[in-house]
């Protein structure tokens, strides 16, 4: 790999350690000021909503800049969602703010691998980069569980800073406070990236319209692209699979401390250990599919969505933690196979098709609206009455069944448009030998 390449994972790192750990230090700020817990779940859609709102925009602008210093812009929005949720606003719009950063982020961070690095390591550096990132989810949300655990919560409140009066004085507050260094290290790492040489794609540029016209002209562009990506047939297959994995996955982080809460009685400092162990899962899925998956054999994963769903109907039953820690690896390894695949073929297709940042933006899009919907389902769910058990039951049959009809349509086009599969494929062995 090259230098810069560890630089990028070091920027990512942090910048996704905050992320989890500041959901974390969310949800307990919500639970201590008596939010419902329709309102907790609802912070998963909540983060996801710019996602989708900007995703016209988003691919664009870091096909426009060098991407560090978009990466650089990402965090510093994240450090204002954070000051936000420290004075006064609430939560769940303050938590859209740096959803808003994350949005802007993402196609920087996945689209400067394609610059970087040549197709036959796509699917390597996926796996490094999810492997990191899921490292750093295992260690954000246990960061985040001991920032407003009783030990390091009382260190940091009794923080004082000599004549200023910060506000600060909830283990929660202390937690979000804490995070804002993170990220501002996230940023410096940020400046360190290298420019990859890879000419820029101006916007759109028009001196007889204003700014507001502008950039509603990106609308049209977003859309071709997205219908591109959608008709091409190695695209819908990856797009939709691992939207699917995604607005499932997004979701599961808060499933799993509810149902720790219920089912075992946890805190929140306790639940969140196993969110990450369901990462841990994920990275040895996530690496090994790195060391066995090539892009040509990308399609064969899909049937492993099914199982996930099916799982998580199966959590419900269990009582006991030693039973449900090999359970939520298991879990987590079967997301993290289904992935790594799944995305370096779509980046793939993405990147021939219409460029990294807008290919992102669209895989963002989709993915993000799935973590929307089925997050504003679920948090309906529970408004509505259903318990968090009923919740999740229902939550399992629509993923087991929705990736049921992918499968489906995946084994129709194999039969109707198999010539053009093999060839698409035969050209991904191609980049990937090259």
């Amino acid at each position: 790999m090259k230098r810069g390449f560890y630089t990028i994972m070091s920027a990512q790192f942090f910048s996704s350690l905050a992320d989890n750990a500041l959901f974390v230090a969310a949800v307990e700020l919500l639970r201590t000021g008596g939010a419902p817990e329709w309102q907790r779940a609802a912070l998963v859609p909540m983060f996801a909503l710019f996602y989708v709102v900007l995703a016209p925009f988003v691919g664009a602008f870091a096909d426009a800049l060098p991407k560090g210093k978009v990466m650089f812009a990402s965090n510093a929005i994240k450090i204002a969602g954070c000051l936000m949720m420290l004075f006064g606003s609430h939560p769940l719009i303050a938590y859209a703010v740096v959803g808003l950063g994350a949005a802007a982020y993402s196609p920087a961070k996945y689209g400067i691998l394609t610059e970087l690095l040549p197709a036959s390591q796509l699917v390597k550096a996926n796996g490094w980069i999810e492997g990191l990132t899921i490292a750093s989810i295992i260690l954000g949300v246990l960061l985040g569980g001991q920032l407003v655990g009783q030990q390091l919560s009382v260190a940091l409140l009794s923080i004082d800073i000599p004549m200023l009066d910060t506000g600060v004085d909830t283990a929660a507050e202390a937690a979000i406070a804490a995070l804002i260094v993170v990220y501002a290290l996230a940023a410096w790492f940020n400046t360190r990236i290298p420019h990859t040489g890879v000419e820029m794609r101006p916007l759109r540029q028009d001196p007889q319209r204003g700014l507001i016209s502008s950039t509603l002209a990106l609308l049209p562009d977003f859309w071709a692209c997205n219908s591109r990506l959608w008709r091409d047939k190695l695209g819908q297959i990856s797009l939709s699979t691992t939207t699917l994995f995604w607005g499932a996955g997004g979701n599961l982080k808060f499933i799993v401390l509810a149902w720790a809460g219920v089912a075992l009685g946890y805190n929140t400092t306790q639940a969140s250990a196993l969110t990450g162990v369901v990462a841990i899962g994920t990275a040895v899925g996530a690496v090994a599919a790195s060391m066995r998956m090539r892009l040509d054999m990308a399609t064969r994963v899909i049937p492993l969505g099914i199982t996930m769903g099916l799982l998580l109907i199966l959590m419900v039953f269990i009582r006991n933690i030693w039973v449900a820690i090999p359970f939520l690896i298991l879990l987590g390894g079967l997301g993290g196979f289904l992935v790594v695949p799944m995305n370096a073929l779509l980046q793939h297709r993405g990147h021939n098709l219409m460029g990294a940042g807008r290919s992102i933006a669209v895989q963002n899009f989709n993915e993000q609206a799935c973590i929307l919907g089925l997050g504003a389902f679920y948090s309906l769910s529970l408004k509505l009455g259903l318990s968090v058990f009923g919740a999740i039951i229902v939550f399992g049959v629509v993923v087991a069944g929705i990736m049921w009809i992918i499968q489906r349509w995946h084994a129709r086009n194999c039969r109707n448009h198999g010539e053009e599969l093999r060839h698409l494929l035969h050209i991904a062995r191609q980049d990937t030998h090259h």
